[in-house]
């Protein structure tokens, strides 16, 4: 997808609407249009990268920041009380729009949403080999 056809760009650059939450200088956050809860936002830059590998390192303490603010509004104005922050990097991630977003999605104790189901590993050992192979490339 070309920055052109981006729908996020888009809306960065007001030619498609959205329920804006916060807007800062670096980045936007407004409303899921197809929320999994009532409140559940997304947090872009504005400047467009395709996923998080190609965001501009720079631009983390504004992510984080706004991120923060937006999840605490959440619980302010919903009553959650509490809230999940996700990012799908990649087609196989389930990422639909290659513009970087990270999901805030409000919860309440009970809501019976479950983001991913809990597996295991084989083994301690089995552990330590695969840490120790991420870590080398690190």
């Amino acid at each position: 997808m070309s920055q052109a056809d981006c729908i996020f760009c888009k809306i960065v650059k007001g030619e498609i609407p959205c329920a804006k939450i916060l807007e800062t200088d670096t980045i936007l956050a407004f409303l899921d249009i197809a929320p999994v809860s009532k409140g559940h936002a997304l947090v872009i830059p504005k400047a467009h990268f395709p996923t998080i590998l190609d965001v501009d390192p720079a631009l983390g303490p504004d992510i984080l920041a706004a991120t923060a603010r937006v999840g605490q509004a959440l619980m302010d104005a919903t009553g959650a009380t509490g809230f999940n922050v996700g990012l799908n990097c990649n087609a196989s991630a389930g990422q639909l729009v290659f513009h970087a977003h990270w999901h805030v999605i409000p919860r309440i104790e009970g809501d019976g949403l479950s983001l991913w189901p809990a597996g295991k590993y084989d083994s301690m050992e089995e552990m330590n080999r695969l840490a120790a192979t991420i870590g080398a490339r690190v």
